[in-house]
Protein backbone atom coordinates (compact mmCIF):
# COMPACT_ATOMS: atom_id res chain seq x y z
CA UNK A 1 0.00 0.00 0.00
CA UNK A 2 1.41 3.65 -1.03
CA UNK A 3 1.39 6.13 1.29
CA UNK A 4 -1.24 8.60 -0.19
CA UNK A 5 -3.37 4.58 -0.39
CA UNK A 6 -2.85 4.55 3.40
CA UNK A 7 -4.16 8.26 4.31
CA UNK A 8 -6.78 7.50 2.11
CA UNK A 9 -7.90 4.43 4.17
CA UNK A 10 -7.12 5.96 7.50
CA UNK A 11 -8.92 8.97 6.31
CA UNK A 12 -12.30 6.50 5.34
CA UNK A 13 -12.20 4.30 7.88
CA UNK A 14 -12.38 7.30 10.50
CA UNK A 15 -15.34 9.17 8.85
CA UNK A 16 -17.21 5.72 7.91
CA UNK A 17 -16.91 6.44 4.38
CA UNK A 18 -18.25 3.57 1.88
CA UNK A 19 -17.88 4.75 -1.15
CA UNK A 20 -14.27 6.89 -1.40
CA UNK A 21 -14.02 7.33 -5.06
CA UNK A 22 -14.06 11.13 -4.96
CA UNK A 23 -12.38 11.50 -1.22
CA UNK A 24 -9.71 13.54 -2.76
CA UNK A 25 -12.31 16.62 -3.35
CA UNK A 26 -13.79 16.16 0.32
CA UNK A 27 -13.56 19.42 2.39
CA UNK A 28 -15.21 19.87 6.26
CA UNK A 29 -18.48 20.20 6.54
CA UNK A 30 -19.35 19.22 2.85
CA UNK A 31 -20.82 15.89 3.65
CA UNK A 32 -22.63 15.13 7.18
CA UNK A 33 -19.75 12.69 8.34
CA UNK A 34 -16.92 15.22 8.24
CA UNK A 35 -18.69 17.36 10.93
CA UNK A 36 -17.14 18.64 14.37
CA UNK A 37 -16.71 14.84 15.76
CA UNK A 38 -15.82 13.55 12.93
CA UNK A 39 -13.47 15.78 12.66
CA UNK A 40 -11.97 14.92 15.80
CA UNK A 41 -12.24 11.16 14.92
CA UNK A 42 -9.97 11.93 11.80
CA UNK A 43 -7.98 13.85 13.76
CA UNK A 44 -7.21 11.13 16.56
CA UNK A 45 -6.64 8.35 13.23
CA UNK A 46 -4.63 10.23 11.62
CA UNK A 47 -2.12 10.87 15.26
CA UNK A 48 -2.53 7.26 15.79
CA UNK A 49 -1.59 5.92 12.64
CA UNK A 50 1.59 8.49 11.77
CA UNK A 51 2.44 8.58 15.85
CA UNK A 52 1.89 12.38 16.06
CA UNK A 53 0.48 14.92 18.20
CA UNK A 54 -0.95 17.71 16.16
CA UNK A 55 -0.99 21.30 17.02
CA UNK A 56 -4.40 22.86 17.87
CA UNK A 57 -3.94 25.33 14.79
CA UNK A 58 -3.11 22.24 12.73
CA UNK A 59 -6.24 20.57 13.84
CA UNK A 60 -8.37 23.46 13.36
CA UNK A 61 -6.52 24.24 9.77
CA UNK A 62 -7.30 20.58 8.78
CA UNK A 63 -10.20 21.44 6.20
CA UNK A 64 -9.84 19.39 3.40
CA UNK A 65 -8.11 15.86 1.77
CA UNK A 66 -5.44 18.03 0.13
CA UNK A 67 -4.84 20.43 3.01
CA UNK A 68 -4.24 17.21 5.28
CA UNK A 69 -1.45 16.16 3.10
CA UNK A 70 0.14 19.48 3.25
CA UNK A 71 -0.30 19.57 7.01
CA UNK A 72 1.13 16.14 7.55
CA UNK A 73 4.28 16.14 5.75
CA UNK A 74 5.12 19.59 8.35
CA UNK A 75 5.17 16.62 10.63
CA UNK A 76 7.63 14.60 8.55
CA UNK A 77 5.12 12.08 7.09
CA UNK A 78 5.65 11.41 3.39
CA UNK A 79 3.56 11.64 0.28
CA UNK A 80 5.83 10.88 -2.75
CA UNK A 81 2.39 9.11 -4.47
CA UNK A 82 0.66 12.14 -3.53
CA UNK A 83 -1.37 13.92 -6.61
Amino acid sequence: MTSIENYKRVFADSLSLTNSKDIEKLEYNIIPEWDSIGHMSLIAALEEEYKISLETDDIIDFSSFEKGIEILRNYGVSFSNAF
